[in-house]
């Protein structure tokens, strides 16, 4: 019976992460096979930044990159992002021919498509002599040590709908539970637990976040009102998050990037501060509108810095905020005010995996090298991407970590002997 074949890596799971970690270990010289379950590669990248992939942010404060993440150890990301950065990525897009721009707070997108991205990197494969499988799906991984396998360092049994595989090194990339219309899964979970790792619990992250309906009944016919705002949550110099971004207002809740980014610091069941005139003083600005004598009706005055259709909904609230503001007491002006500036909501939920753009939690760091994205107490294992605990801020922080982590674990992988 002939054996299975051998390779020195089995990288299963064909987005950012695995493509460039294959291409790059490909590259090196080592013999890379890449499985898929899906029929189409990147999925993820051919519909992020509205497709044109939001691919990096050259906003990456090289000094503390961790600040862009968040997971149990921020910090372990420090290594992986500060060797390739993007910069190096930028670069490849350039040798690629591949147009670019900055689009907001360094947020760097293809000028044409996404499917430039998932060109280049296919390219980068090829160069590489990647075997691709695809649609493939994992059906058992086992692992033979030293002893038995004959091998200094032990080797992977990969059995897939193709058949069997083996190789020294088994890279899990293989994403977390986001969108799972586009082929989400758990399998770089289970295998983490099979191996003895541990996996810090999973939700999602970059996420619209729900309401309750009564809760939700003044602001549900303001859907598609969007606005910039203060976003904040959290308690304490410490331990309060805010974001300066855009605000949407949906049928369920909140969306748009400023409630996506405080998704990933937000705990159920603890309020939103939410200031929605950023910048300015609203109770001294009502007032002095009053003091003019002005005899617009106060949400009319309040649509000066506000959304009309917002302004009009906030003042149906009050039978003392539905009046010209002239006529309006000092007191009610300055509840309207207060009000306006530190919006106080509590979310009931999120829109869950369905709507998030990337997964909280996967695997601990702690049972990580740093520097490599290794198991420490399983020989060849490795975990890059979203799998592992790190996620990124929304703007392509997620991406790079995937580039950055992918290339520390190419740079580590060792052909079989």
């Amino acid at each position: 019976m002939p054996s299975s074949p051998s390779f020195d890596a089995v990288i299963l799971g064909a987005g950012a992460a695995g493509l460039f970690c294959a291409a790059q270990a490909g590259q090196r010289g080592l013999k890379v096979l890449l499985i898929d379950h899906a029929v189409r590669v990147a999925e993820k990248i051919r519909i992020s930044g509205g497709g044109r992939c939001n691919f990096t942010n050259q906003g990456l404060d090289l000094r503390a990159p961790q600040r862009h993440f968040v997971g149990a150890n921020p910090q372990f990301a420090r290594a992986a992002l500060t060797r390739y950065t993007p910069a190096h990525f930028t670069q490849l897009l350039q040798r690629h021919g591949v147009a670019f721009h900055e689009k907001h707070k360094g947020q760097l997108f293809c000028d044409r498509s996404a499917e430039d991205v998932i060109a280049l990197l296919l390219a980068e494969c090829a160069a590489g002599g990647v075997q691709r499988w695809q649609p493939c799906a994992v059906k058992n991984v086992g692992f033979l040590p030293s002893s038995a396998g004959g091998e200094s360092a032990g080797s992977y049994q990969i059995d897939t709908d193709r058949g069997p595989v083996q190789a020294r090194s088994l890279v899990v990339a293989t994403g977390g539970l986001s969108i799972p219309q586009i082929g989400a899964s758990d399998l770089g979970y289970r295998l983490a637990r099979q191996f003895g790792l541990p996996v810090v619990a999973q939700r999602p992250g970059l996420v619209p976040l729900t309401f309750d309906a009564a809760t939700w009944a003044p602001w549900n016919a303001l859907a598609g009102v969007a606005l910039p705002v203060a976003i904040s949550t959290g308690a304490g110099k410490k331990g309060r998050t805010t974001f300066h971004e855009d605000l949407l207002f949906t049928h369920r809740g909140l969306s748009g990037p400023a409630v996506l980014q405080i998704s990933s610091y937000w705990q159920p069941g603890t309020p939103l501060s939410i200031d929605l005139a950023p910048g300015v003083a609203l109770q001294d600005a009502l007032r002095q509108a009053k003091a003019r004598g002005s005899r617009k009706l106060l949400a009319n005055e309040l649509a000066t810095w506000l959304p009309a259709r917002l302004a009009d909904a906030w003042a149906a609230q009050s039978p003392d905020w539905q009046r010209p503001i002239c006529e309006a007491s000092d007191r009610a002006l300055s509840r309207l005010g207060e009000q306006l500036s530190h919006w106080q909501i509590t979310p009931s939920g999120t829109e869950g995996y369905k709507k998030a753009e990337v997964t909280l939690g996967g695997v601990d760091t702690a049972a990580l090298s740093q520097q490599t994205l290794e198991a420490k107490a399983q020989p060849g294992l490795y975990f890059i991407g979203e799998v592992v605990d790190v996620t990124g801020w929304l703007g392509g922080y997620n991406f790079q970590w995937a580039w950055a982590s992918a290339a520390a674990c190419a740079q580590a992988l060792e052909p079989g002997r």
